[in-house]
């Protein structure tokens, strides 16, 4: 509607303009014809230079002008006696043709010196007035095109250009004054068919979000009981979570306006622009309340005040006390949710996260195995599978997937069958979109000799070696020697299952496995290559984790030393370490110390499996890729298995609205139930103790 009635306002204000200009212009014509045309309000007569130089001669003329026009000279003057003339030149007449008298003429002549003479003779000898004029320099349309219309032409392109500025400087409308207007627009609950049921793996996250929903359906329930519903909910998470999908979600579910803007779109060049956004963002909301604020990013206006190196008063800090005063000021915004996303939650001001603001963050997290295969399964429905695609076994190679990059692996696996001109997505294409996402496009006409393959080939079985040996938290999944991206080959090591804690066993098993490929080096080729430098930079990374985060080193004791969030330089900005030179030496030996320890392990690993290691990397040389079968075989068995069919996974899916509502219900009913019975146990027990000190007491007596 207000989109309408900008558009109205602009329109008629356009015609309006129009309109106006065109009766300016009727008026000056109208005024040029009636006082412009004609100096004399009398009519007058065209005359011929002979006629004039007779009548001059005859005494018929009292008093006669000249003015020089265009080569000649322009003779206007006045007859002594009224003369009769046919065809008369009056400035407004109504078509009257007959004879007329007339008392003035307009004549022409050449600017001679004869005829000049000859004039003059002829006004002395009868005593004929005669006057002279200067040249005119233009008409009155040469004035009008010379001074008015370069003004017209100059501010038309000043109105335009303002115009383009403010359209794409301002986002709200045309005109240099809309600079300060919002860009978010409110999206059509109509045109928005995003439900719960197109969110998988976030089911906790949505019944925490029901609540929302209620409010901005029935709002009265709640005021009823004079609750206060979250003004502000921040979803936080790393990148690709499904937070903007929750969000579109909950405005959908909702049913009602949804404001959507990033937090780069209050920057400006011009100061003070991005308050005036946020409150002409918050205006619009509160006219089509109850409606939904969600802003993107919004670490890009929300970090922390004072922290930076610009000082402490800069337009993003002008933009933020705008959007906390908005979001809980001295005047509240009824009926407004402000909802935000960002990933970088350590960063935002603490004024942004108190209560009465932000009252309600809720972390959009990795999706587990379960939610990884209802992900799969939402973004499978518009895609024809074959039935050898198993997405429960997809959903377990995926550990660390977030949504955006499962919706990329079904997606690469879609056009690489279209590639292959298949009619249904299969195993294959699966596998190999996998591959594609992680280490990035085969690169199978790549000139490798054979002995740097062979290299490859015993680096990655070694990995394969000690990952099948220290198999108690990860799994090897897949072996390959296929040059991919920047990789010679790699192996894909994967969590026996989800795990939130990594324990030191874990921690040192891991070291170990990603020391294998430089100790099967060292002893088949009694060499060292360049293709271990990855594997080190990932064993440096765990091992300075044990020894700075995790508290997992003797040494150094129970103690954080370096945080395990990114650094914030407007935090850190001169600041040196928190701890001593000689604990950063310390530091440096302890990280030494393990992965020395993890290669040393890996090491005597290989030297005690030397025959399947051998077999591995030669089953590597001839089939180029393993998986976790093939390569289970070939270290028990020292054969390929025999093919098999896997067996169908159950199914799961995403919960809809209804179903998290009812899901929280139960969940509220079970841990009330659960606190009654609780209560009940601890009256009865109250019960009994007093019955048994009353029982007590005439004894005692």
């Amino acid at each position: 509607m207000n989109n309408n009635n900008n558009n109205n306002k602009r329109n008629g204000f356009s015609r309006n303009v129009l309109f106006y200009a065109v009766i300016f212009l009727a008026i000056m014509g109208i005024a040029y014809f009636f006082f412009g045309g004609n100096n004399s309000s009398s009519q007058s007569a065209n005359i011929q230079q002979s006629q004039f130089v007779s009548q001059l001669k005859d005494k018929k003329i009292k008093s006669f002008q000249m003015q020089p026009s265009g080569g000649v000279y322009k003779i206007t003057g006045q007859y002594k006696k009224a003369q009769e003339n046919k065809n008369s030149n009056s400035g407004f007449t109504f078509g009257t043709t007959g004879d007329t008298k007339v008392k003035s003429f307009q004549a022409t002549v050449l600017q001679s010196d004869v005829t000049i003479a000859q004039l003059q003779k002829y006004a002395q000898q009868n005593n004929v007035k005669m006057g002279t004029k200067a040249e005119e320099s233009s008409g009155f349309w040469v004035n009008l095109l010379i001074y008015i219309v370069p003004v017209v032409i100059m501010i038309f392109f000043f109105y335009m250009m303002m115009g383009q500025a403010g359209q794409g400087g301002g986002g709200g409308g045309r005109g240099v004054m809309n600079f300060g207007k919002s860009k978010a627009k409110p999206s059509d609950s109509k045109q928005n068919k995003i439900r719960f049921s197109d969110v998988a793996g976030e089911e906790e996250e949505k019944q925490e979000l029901v609540e929302v929903v209620e409010f901005l359906k029935d709002p009265k329930k709640f005021l009823s009981l004079g609750a206060r519903i979250p003004s502000g909910v921040l979803l936080e998470g790393p990148p690709g979570t499904g937070k903007t999908l929750l969000a579109k979600a909950v405005a959908g579910e909702a049913g009602v306006p949804f404001y959507s803007i990033s937090g780069s779109d209050f920057v400006e060049m011009f100061v003070g622009v991005g308050a005036s956004r946020v409150r002409d963002l918050f205006e619009n909301a509160k006219k089509t309340a109850p409606s939904i604020i969600f802003i993107d990013e919004i670490d890009a206006v929300g970090r922390q005040r004072g922290a930076g190196m610009g000082g402490g008063h800069d337009e993003r800090e002008q933009t933020l006390n705008q959007l906390l005063v908005e979001m809980d000021g001295f005047n509240g915004d009824e009926g407004v949710i402000v909802m935000a996303a960002t990933n970088r939650s350590d960063v935002l001001d603490p004024a942004l996260l108190r209560p009465g603001r932000f009252d309600r963050k809720i972390l959009v997290g990795r999706p587990d195995v379960k939610g990884r295969e209802a992900i799969l399964k939402v973004h499978a429905k518009n895609k024809p599978l074959a039935a050898d695609v198993d997405l429960k076994e997809i959903a377990k190679q995926t550990p660390g997937f977030v949504g955006a990059d499962l919706e990329n692996l079904l997606n690469e696996a879609a056009l690489l069958a279209a590639r292959r001109n298949k009619r249904q997505v299969d195993a294959a294409d699966l596998d190999e979109a996998e591959d594609r996402v992680i280490a990035g496009p085969a690169k199978r006409d790549r000139v490798i000799s054979k002995q740097e393959r062979e290299t490859v080939a015993y680096h990655e079985a070694g990995h394969t070696i000690v990952g099948l040996v220290l198999n108690d938290a990860r799994v090897v999944h897949k072996v390959t020697i296929v040059p991919r991206g920047r990789a010679g080959g790699y192996a894909i090591m994967l969590p026996r299952e989800d795990q939130m804690l990594m324990s030191k066993k874990d921690a040192n098993e891991q070291i170990a496995g990603l020391m294998g490929g430089r100790a099967a080096e060292e002893i088949i080729f009694d060499s060292q290559s360049s293709g271990a430098s990855n594997d080190f930079e990932q064993a440096t990374q765990i091992a300075r984790a044990m020894v700075t985060q995790y508290g997992m080193s003797d040494k150094l004791g129970e103690v954080q030393l370096e945080g395990g969030g990114q650094a914030f330089m407007g935090q850190q900005y001169g600041q040196s370490p928190a701890y001593s030179e000689k604990t950063a030496a310390l530091i440096d030996e302890e990280v030494r110390r393990l992965t020395t320890e993890g290669h040393q392990e890996a090491r005597n690993i290989i030297e005690s499996h030397r025959a399947e290691h051998k077999v591995i990397a030669e089953a590597l040389l001839k089939y180029e890729t393993l998986d976790e079968k093939q390569i289970l075989s070939l270290f028990k068995t020292g054969e390929m298995p025999q093919d098999d069919k896997s067996t169908e996974s159950d199914t799961d899916r995403a919960a809809t609205f209804e179903e998290s509502k009812r899901e929280l219900e139960r969940k509220e009913a079970q841990r009330h139930s659960e606190t009654e019975d609780s209560l009940h146990e601890d009256e009865s027990s109250n019960t009994d103790d007093n019955q048994s000190s009353d029982d007590s007491q005439p004894k005692g007596e």
